[in-house]
Formats: C-alpha cells, sequence, structure tokens
C-alpha cells in the first residue's frame, strides 16, 4: 500500500514523508512562499505545502472565530491567500529546487483549478474531513487524498473512511489535534498505532499542532507514513498558525531527529562490526590473581575477572577451577587455556 506524490512513494516501507506546512504564513508574499521553500529544502523536508483559498466557495462571511485568529477568517485570507497563478508559480518554483508541492483545496472549485494545474495530490483539512459530499466529489478528480481527523470522532473517521475507501480513493490519514496549540495532554500520539489497526486500507500519518519538535520526533515509533508540521519564516509574524509554527532552523532540528530515530527503529538484535572493537577491551577474562607454579590445581582464589576480554571469557569459570597449571603462570595476567 502506497501514495506516490511526484514519483515518491509513501508508505510503511519508506522513509517518513516530512511535509513543511506553509499554510498562510508567507502573508500572500509569493516572495515569502518561495524562500519557505528553499528553507524547507535544506532542513530537510520532502514536501512544501501550501493552502488554495477561494473564501466565497468555503465559507460565509460571518463564521464564529477562534483564539488563534485576530480577524475574521474570510477578511485574512481576502487579504493574504496566493492565488492560481501563484501556485503555478510556485509549483514551477519547487521542481527546480527539488522539492516536493502540495496544497490544501478547501473547496470542490479550488481542488479543480489545483488539478488543472498538475497537482497530483490533494491535502484535505480536519475542517473538511467530515464533508462527505465535498471529499467525494474531489475524489473524482481522482489523485490521491491525505486527510487530516482533527476535532474528530472515531464515528466520524469511520464514517469518511468508509465512504472514500468504497470509492476506491488511495487514501491516507493523519492524526490530528486541531488546537492552537495543543496541551500536551491532548496529543495522544498513541492513536497513530490504532489508526493504522482500524484503517487498514488507508496510510496513517501524523500532523503536529504543537509549538515545538518533541511530539513529532517521538511519534516516530508508532511509525507513521507521514510527518506535517506547520513552518514560519519569523515567529513574529502575525497568522492563524503562528503559534503553532517552527522557524526553520527548528525545522532543520526536526528533520533531523526523524532521520535518525527513524534509523535507530530496527529490531535485530546482534553483535554490530563497530562493536567488535569494544568487546575486546570491555569483555572480562580471567586473570591470576596470584603466581601459580606447574602442577598446581587452580582454585577459586587463584583467579578473577579484569578487562580485557581477548583470554578466557570470564563466563567460563568454573570451567578453570579444578585444571592443573601445565606451567608457571605469573600474578595479574591473563590465563589461557595452554596455561593449562
Amino acid at each position: 500500500m502506497e501514495i506516490i506524490v511526484e514519483g515518491v512513494k509513501i508508505g510503511y516501507n519508506y522513509p517518513i514523508f516530512i511535509i513543511a506546512e506553509g499554510g498562510d504564513n508567507h502573508m500572500g508574499s509569493i516572495e515569502d512562499a518561495k524562500e519557505m521553500c528553499v528553507r524547507a529544502k535544506l532542513a530537510g523536508a520532502d514536501a512544501i505545502k501550501f493552502q488554495h483559498h477561494l473564501p466565497y466557495e468555503e465559507m460565509l462571511k460571518d463564521i464564529p472565530m477562534s483564539d488563534n485568529f485576530e480577524i475574521p477568517l474570510y477578511d485574512f485570507l481576502v487579504k493574504n491567500a496566493l492565488k492560481l497563478e501563484h501556485h503555478v508559480e510556485l509549483m514551477a518554483f519547487c521542481k527546480k529546487i527539488g522539492i516536493k508541492y502540495m496544497c490544501t483545496p478547501f473547496s470542490y472549485k479550488a481542488a479543480v483549478e489545483l488539478k488543472s494545474i498538475g497537482l497530483d495530490i490533494f491535502k484535505i483539512g480536519s475542517g473538511e474531513m467530515t464533508d462527505i459530499p465535498s471529499l467525494l466529489k474531489i475524489a473524482d478528480l481522482g489523485n490521491p487524498m491525505i486527510v487530516s481527523t482533527g476535532m474528530s470522532t472515531y464515528d466520524e473517521i469511520n464514517r469518511t473512511y468508509k465512504a472514500l475507501t468504497d470509492y476506491g480513493v488511495n487514501l491516507a490519514m493523519t492524526n490530528c489535534v486541531s488546537e492552537y496549540p495543543p496541551k500536551y495532554e491532548d496529543v495522544n500520539f498513541g492513536v497513530i498505532a490504532e489508526m493504522k489497526t482500524r484503517y487498514p486500507k488507508a496510510i496513517i500519518g501524523h500532523s503536529d499542532h504543537t509549538a515545538d519538535i518533541y511530539t513529532c520526533i517521538a511519534a516516530v515509533v508508532h511509525k507513521p507514513a507521514i510527518i506535517e508540521k506547520h513552518v514560519i519564516l519569523d515567529k513574529r509574524t502575525p497568522g492563524p498558525d503562528q503559534s503553532v509554527s517552527l522557524d526553520f532552523n527548528e525545522l532543520r532540528a526536526m528533520c533531523d531527529g526523524i532521520r535518525k530515530v527513524e534509523a535507530a527503529m530496527g529490531s535485530d538484535k546482534k553483535v554490530h562490526h563497530r562493536e567488535e572493537q569494544i568487546r575486546e577491551w570491555a569483555f572480562r577474562s580471567l586473570v591470576s590473581t596470584r603466581a601459580i607454579k606447574a602442577g598446581e590445581l587452580i582454585t577459586a582464589d587463584m583467579v578473577w575477572t579484569k578487562r580485557p576480554g581477548t583470554g578466557i571469557p570470564s563466563h567460563r569459570m568454573d570451567e578453570v577451577i579444578g585444571k592443573i597449571a601445565k606451567r608457571d603462570i605469573l600474578e595479574n595476567v591473563l590465563i589461557s587455556w595452554d596455561d593449562l
């Protein structure tokens, strides 16, 4: 089971696909958006993702405001959302610098526009997760979909999962908590493992809204196929995602941490090549505690264990006690089988 983004495979048998979520943190500046693409590439992310908003298509003007907004969302998007021509430019720019370009459509019309410029995957935000009519129309466009599951119950996720998998969508879903930022007690990234069990026809990932890197790195132990994290050029920039966004030095540390923990996730217990030289001095061998004459019976008070581990292994002490010294053995030296 896998999803392909511009030729890159996403799934449990591949490295975790790291998405730097630029969102609207560019504040409408195409140059800032390009700078975010460059820095995401340098930090080690696999993809940079932005959002395509057509405010009239996705919401009424008068909607409730959550505490991560300083002005009404509709007004914010009219002022700051990227236009389709910006997405065209950014997609080409990302191809040039070697990072995958992704985008979230917030309406069916936005999805149609993104499909028309060659976008080959849709990331669906948590707010649209329960919107089955829109999701099925977007599914008609034929792209794989990554669906976030913030602020949703299992019953709601079940419904969306069944609708999309029954429709034949190549599907991924991400564990998510839609708080800005969440309490750590609310993150529950153990849900990743639960979702992998509940939703075997989907690839499961983790979309993180904490203000730092720790839960993303720790989530690697549950082997998500995707990790997504908000990013921002300057944490002083106002905006709805400001409080949950990393700067690009933090993103670099996160990517580095994910790759290191990912590399350490094996279960093969053996003596590794680089351990062999350590074994030679760190393990213990049998040594003489006093001078031993040829012909003496070896007793327990004549031997003990010391480094290095190049002699008779210490665990074979019982085999040495009761032997006869074949030749004189000095005090405080390694005992060999040839001595006995």
